[in-house]
């Protein structure tokens, strides 16, 4: 019966009309009840946001095949967080947020709203995966669609830990190109930010964070090396962020008043 389907929360944060989160949509439905409701602009490289100096607004939408779906002027946390918070009132098993263009690797998944969503519902104690497709231009998102659905029935079956989350980065191939999936731990970004100083009308100083994409060391058994050698990388990620290896160190340091 469709009631005992699991309830999906379906996010991301290329916005509601983008086409990966319509294909995520498509290959969730063979898996649960998928309920959709994402920012209605793109929040990218918004990191974990929680909107409290002004009202959100939520609205009833439809997507492009027919499909009703929720949308929200709040960021991709805010979607996870009014999902559980009431705006949608089926208890949520799940959060699924993506299928993002571009890859979220490394220390991504600081500035992900993809990613950052899939927090939110961990925080929320449900589990969660975030989905991204590492390309900007690739239009094809039935790899990472078909391989987010085999996942998630995984996760149904078998659960995570408590303040885990899935980080999962596809390329951008075919199927039969892809060469496998593989679990892999976090690597290293290389970021070459530059600061971009222009001038206003009135000769007003303002500035853009520009530059090249980031790049990254490619590490085998990381995500970065995974993902560039044709695999889909499958990252899990805590909440928990205590350097506890430093614990006992800092233990010993003199820290009294």
């Amino acid at each position: 019966m469709a009631s005992q389907k699991p309830h999906l929360l379906v996010t991301n944060d290329d916005g509601i009309t983008s086409p990966g989160l319509l294909a995520l949509k498509d290959a969730l439905v063979e898996v649960g009840h998928v309920t959709v409701l994402a920012p209605n602009h793109n929040w990218s490289a918004s990191g974990h946001v929680k909107t409290m100096h002004k009202p959100l607004r939520v609205d009833e939408v439809t997507l492009v095949d027919g499909t009703p779906a929720l949308t929200t002027d709040g960021a991709p946390s805010d979607a996870v967080a009014l999902a559980f918070l009431g705006i949608v009132e089926r208890p949520i098993d799940m959060v699924v947020s993506g299928i993002n263009r571009g890859a979220n690797l490394g220390h991504d998944v600081t500035y992900s709203g993809t990613v950052t969503a899939a927090m939110e519902g961990a925080i929320a104690g449900v589990p969660a995966v975030a989905v991204s497709l590492n390309s900007h231009t690739h239009e094809d998102f039935s790899v990472a669609g078909r391989f987010a659905a085999r996942l998630v029935r995984q996760v149904l079956a078998r659960g995570l830990l408590e303040g885990i989350l899935l980080n999962i980065n596809v390329p951008p191939l075919s199927a039969d190109q892809i060469a496998g999936a593989l679990v892999t731990r976090m690597g290293l970004r290389i970021y070459r930010d530059e600061l971009v100083r222009r001038l206003d009308p009135r000769g007003r100083p303002y500035y853009w964070i520009g530059g090249p994409p980031p790049t990254g060391v490619e590490e085998e058994g990381t995500d970065i090396w995974a993902v560039a050698h044709g695999y889909i990388s499958v990252t899990p990620i805590q909440l928990d962020l205590t350097a506890h290896n430093m614990l006992s160190t800092l233990q010993g340091w003199d820290l009294a008043l």
